[in-house]
């Protein structure tokens, strides 16, 4: 028998073969320092994906271990335990932070995790100003904080920035942004909310799941806290469940805090997950484009319809905040949600069940389009007096437009909106 080394086959013998962890003088060894200052491309395909030190995979290798051996007494590789930290969820972490501009970030088991993470970081008693159509997992969460944890939480229009002043309070530490709101797609002015939450010294925090940070930068508006589904656009193929808390640079304070709950509250994304993520992002700079591009296609078609009583597209000109969504964000994202002019419980119901290309299912951001009857589906769990406040009605329609051809998606919408009027 041959004597190999200590892991795989025998090398070629003009090679040589190094120990572990050896310090790699290749030029890939530099690239850390120069992602801050590359393109957003370019971050998405090498941000957390440096050859990995033990064996020089490309892609970052899952470690799908729960514990690691300790080198000696007292002394480690850098891990000890997989909730706590792991090799993976670090490159997953790193690349977020990144891509966002903040300072750290820590993934999480769910977006509703990480949500929940960043709720612990206030005391029992504390005030949080929340959007009132906001998505109904973070409605129910906090309506659980409320019973369970003394949180205060009042529900308003973002958009009216007297209405947020007005609803202050001395006890006032958290000012929650889902910008654009999920489903009614309206948008919370990132700069002045953060005027006003310094003022106070509370903390921004802003729900960037529906832009990502190709189509928006809350860091640069003045957040203290970006939020992500990373189930979402993140990941993008709708395979993964995650979250990611991610603090902004000069706050070493959160993001110390945000490691030692994740790790407290046992809420940490498992290692396989992480990877996904990991694929995911590689191409989020070219999937974002292409979503959004068909996404406008299909609100300039729906806006048109006869058949269709409103759209809400912050790329169409009709949206009252356009204007906002052109000077705050990158791009429109690609969510939209409608109205018939006849909405009855039938006609929605032909609508719903005609649709060939839009599968009924709950989520959004992955390649395929999805559709969601708001009220039966994503926020059930709102009381219906409350939707009906709020604009979420029975009769609205989300889509998440996906990367089908964008031809396909309009003829079916189209045949779809004619069966809903019982034309087929």
């Amino acid at each position: 028998m041959t004597k190999t080394g200590s892991r795989g086959n025998k090398p070629a013998s003009s090679m040589t073969v190094v120990p572990p962890g050896t310090q790699s003088g290749m030029g890939w060894s530099h690239r850390e320092g120069g992602l801050v200052t590359a393109g957003l491309g370019t971050q998405c395909i090498h941000a957390g994906a440096a050859p990995d030190p033990a064996y020089g995979a490309v892609t970052p290798p899952v470690y799908q271990t729960s514990t690691f051996a300790y080198l000696d007494v007292a002394t480690s590789a850098g891990f000890e335990y997989t909730r706590t930290s792991n090799p993976t969820r670090a490159c997953l972490e790193e690349a977020i932070a990144l891509l966002e501009g903040g300072d750290s970030a820590a993934c999480t088991s769910s977006g509703m995790s990480a949500v929940l993470v960043a709720l612990n970081l206030l005391d029992s008693g504390s005030h949080l100003l929340c959007p009132m159509d906001c998505y109904g997992g973070t409605y129910r969460t906090l309506e659980h904080a409320k019973r369970a944890y003394g949180l205060e939480v009042t529900y308003l229009d973002m958009a009216d920035l007297e209405a947020v002043e007005k609803a202050l309070r001395p006890t006032t530490r958290m000012i929650w942004a889902e910008t654009p709101s999920n489903p009614l797609l309206r948008l919370s002015d990132l700069s002045a909310l953060s005027r006003i939450s310094k003022a106070i010294d509370a903390l921004l925090v802003v729900d960037n799941s529906f832009l990502s940070p190709i189509l928006q930068r809350p860091f640069a508006w003045g957040a203290d806290l970006v939020v992500h589904s990373t189930s979402k656009y993140l990941n993008g193929h709708s395979d993964v469940i995650g979250g990611a808390v991610v603090a902004a640079k000069g706050r070493p304070d959160l993001a110390t805090r945000l490691a030692a709950l994740n790790k407290t509250l046992g809420t940490s994304q498992s290692p396989h997950d992480c990877f996904l993520v990991l694929r995911g992002i590689k191409t989020l700079h070219l999937r974002m484009r292409a979503h959004e591009s068909n996404a406008q296609a299909l609100a300039e078609f729906l806006a048109s319809h006869p058949g269709v009583a409103l759209v809400n597209y912050p790329g169409l000109p009709s949206h009252p905040q356009h204007e906002l969504a052109k000077r705050q964000q990158l791009g429109f994202g690609a969510v939209l949600s409608f109205e018939l002019k006849q909405p009855t419980r039938s006609a929605i119901n032909r609508l719903l069940r005609s649709l060939q290309w839009f599968t009924l299912a709950e989520s959004l951001g992955g390649v395929e389009s999805l559709v969601n009857q708001p009220a039966t589906m994503s926020h059930a769990s709102m009381p219906p007096e409350l939707r009906e406040r709020v604009g979420i009605r029975d009769g609205l329609i989300r889509l998440s437009v996906g990367l089908e051809d964008p031809a396909d998606l309009i003829e079916d919408l189209r045949q779809a909106l004619e069966a809903a009027a019982g034309k087929s």
